[in-house]
Formats: C-alpha cells, structure tokens, sequence
C-alpha cells in the first residue's frame, strides 16, 4: 500500500508522518504542495507546521496549493485522508471537515503529552482502537482551539462524528473539548494532537500513535481483499 505524505513550505513533521507510516508497513510516496498528481496513492497524510508560514490563517493558503486542487475531490470521492496539527487545520480550510481551529484561548503555544479518549473507533484511521479507550500522544500548537457553531457541533455530536477529544483540562479552549472529527463517510479525519510522535519505545510518551497509521493499512486492505 502507498500512503503519500504531502510537504508544503514550512511543512516540519512530513518526515515524522513519513516514518510512521513505514513503521506502520505501508510504503510512503512523497508529495510536494507543487504537484497536480497524487502518483496512485492509496491514502494522504496531511502533516503539521506552518504551512507558507501561516499567513492570513492557518492552513488558509495550503488551501489552494495545486496538490489540494487534486486531493480534495479524490477525498469527497472516499479518498483516505488524514490531516495533523496543521494538516487537520487544512482540512477545515478547504471544507473536507466543519469547523475552524484558532488561536489557543490561553494565548501560548502548548507542547504537552496529552490524554485522548476515542470517541469513535470505526473511521478508516482509528478502527484499530476500541471506542472509549484512552490513549496519549504529544500536542503541540498555537492555534489548535476547534470551534464551530451550536448546530454544527450538535450536528458532529449526534452523527459520531467526534473522532477524540481531550481528557482532563481543556487544552487549548476547543468547544466540548473536541481535539479530531471526521466527515460522514470517516475516510477523513482530522486531529490536533500529533500521533507520529507516538510510535515506538523510548520516543514520545507511548506507541498509542501508530495504530492511527495502522489503521489505515488494515482498511486498505480490507478494500483489496474484498
């Protein structure tokens, strides 16, 4: 299986996303924000930063990079797309997920290891872990708080459309300590916390990440194999 692992300027964590895919079994083709070609990837990652140094807004000008005029029809047609950090910011701002994320209510930057509970465990990147279950992975942003309207968040409550959220203290001021969702057919998800830094012994605060990536390779297969 092929996952591509997009790198737009000011892009810092496609190495890491690009390793834990590997780490997951699946091979990695590198995406640049340039390209008008997905080369026959079987899923995205969408990885943190600050892409084009996060002018306007965050993710507000990755939005219309030539690689996302490809991307986002391939995801609306159940493409799997996964967007971190600032790729789930990204996600927002080219309208694959509701929402938006800004700027953290305390008005400093987070890097902590941060409790999540899995709210819903049968999107194509978290159907390796079991609804409810609480894993921990690195958080790091500024701008990571997720806010949508009342209806909007009612809406993503009532179909299970919250992917995790946040366990103890509200870290960034999210509504209903929401911290990823997913759109309705669960092939996209986004997600502010950092899973690739959470792979493998001795390397961040668990391996509770890798399973997002594995996620993904059992679903593909899944897809082959039927």
């Amino acid at each position: 299986m092929k996952i591509g692992v997009v790198t737009f300027p000011g892009s810092l964590d496609d190495r890491d996303a690009a390793r834990a895919v590997r780490a997951a079994g699946a091979d990695v083709v590198t995406l640049w924000h340039g390209d008008r070609d997905l080369h026959g990837v079987d899923a995205v990652v969408l990885p943190g930063g600050f892409s084009y140094g996060d002018y306007l807004r965050c993710g507000a000008i990755a939005r219309f990079a030539p690689v996302m005029d490809v991307l986002v029809p391939a995801a609306q047609g159940g493409l799997p797309v996964l967007g971190i950090c600032n790729g789930f910011q990204v996600l927002c701002e080219s309208h694959l997920l509701p929402g938006a994320l800004i700027r953290n209510d305390h008005r400093k930057f987070n890097c902590v290891d941060q409790v999540l509970r899995v709210e819903n465990a049968s999107t194509t990147w978290t159907s390796a872990y079991a609804a409810g279950q609480e894993i921990t992975i690195p958080l790091k942003n500024g701008e990571g708080g997720f806010v949508a309207d009342e209806a909007t968040l009612d809406r993503l409550e009532g179909e299970g459309r919250v992917v995790v959220r946040y366990v103890g203290a509200n870290p960034n001021g999210s509504h209903r300590k929401i911290a990823g969702i997913t759109n309705d057919r669960g092939n996209v998800v986004g997600l502010m916390p950092h899973p690739e830094h959470a792979i493998e012994p001795g390397y961040g605060p668990s391996t509770d990440g890798l399973d997002f990536f594995a996620s993904a390779l059992a679903s593909l297969e899944q897809v082959v194999s039927a």
